[in-house]
């Protein structure tokens, strides 16, 4: 009769599958880990197109833009490790790389979408499940992906007839780019003391320029 306790007892307080109770969540952040990692791809792409054709700040910017995407990657996927949930391994699509120019135009539609239309989204299913550390993952990219627009918004004027005029103007005139290794953020000025987006000290911030 003991034992049959004892087993009852046990069986009551085998915990639940992340997937069960978060299946939502578990599904977004998977989506979102594989997005980052094609974001990831296609940045570091672009930055090697904007190198080969002379354009040092494009360059840098998308592989600031890589660098910001690797983190979103990384925080997605601890996650799931979290919660106790294989990564789902999907082989990233191959790379369409045009222009220069081209490929700002891409970037620009890309991130207005991500901002304007994905992540509210996301956001709102992760809601439902309350799941904190997701939300607050989640949250970080995609205040660090409104970061990427209004880096992008500075030469998005330059990706149409006036392309040429801006891109001497990189070339002569090469900003820094700054990641910070928590969440993501991208800026090319250092905060004072602390992350705008997730609060961490500025000792957190890389100079991806250098790199």
């Amino acid at each position: 009769m003991l034992m049959g306790c004892v087993f009852i007892l046990t069986l009551s307080v085998l915990p639940t599958s992340a997937e069960s109770s978060y299946p939502e969540t578990v599904g977004v952040i998977q989506t979102l880990h594989q997005d980052e990692l094609q974001a990831l791809h296609n940045y570091i792409a672009f930055a090697q197109k904007a190198e080969a054709e002379n354009y040092p700040d494009i360059a840098n910017l998308f592989h600031a833009f890589a660098a910001s995407e690797a983190i979103h990657a990384r925080n997605f996927k601890e996650i799931l490790f979290a919660l106790n949930v294989k990564v789902k391994k999907i082989a990233v699509q191959p790379v369409t790389v045009s222009s220069t120019k081209k490929n700002l135009r891409f970037a620009t539609k890309t991130e207005l979408k991500e901002i304007d239309e994905k992540y509210p989204q996301f956001v709102k299913k992760l809601e439902t499940e309350n799941h904190a550390a997701a939300i607050q993952f989640t949250t970080y990219a995609w205040e660090s992906e409104k970061q990427h627009r209004k880096l992008i918004k500075r030469i998005k004027s330059g990706t149409g007839i006036f392309f040429g005029m801006l891109t001497k103007e990189f070339r002569e005139t090469q900003a820094e780019y700054f990641v910070c290794q928590n969440c993501g953020s991208t800026l090319t000025i250092l905060p004072e003391k602390i992350c705008p987006i997730c609060g961490d000290t500025v000792s957190k911030y890389k100079n991806i320029t250098t790199d």
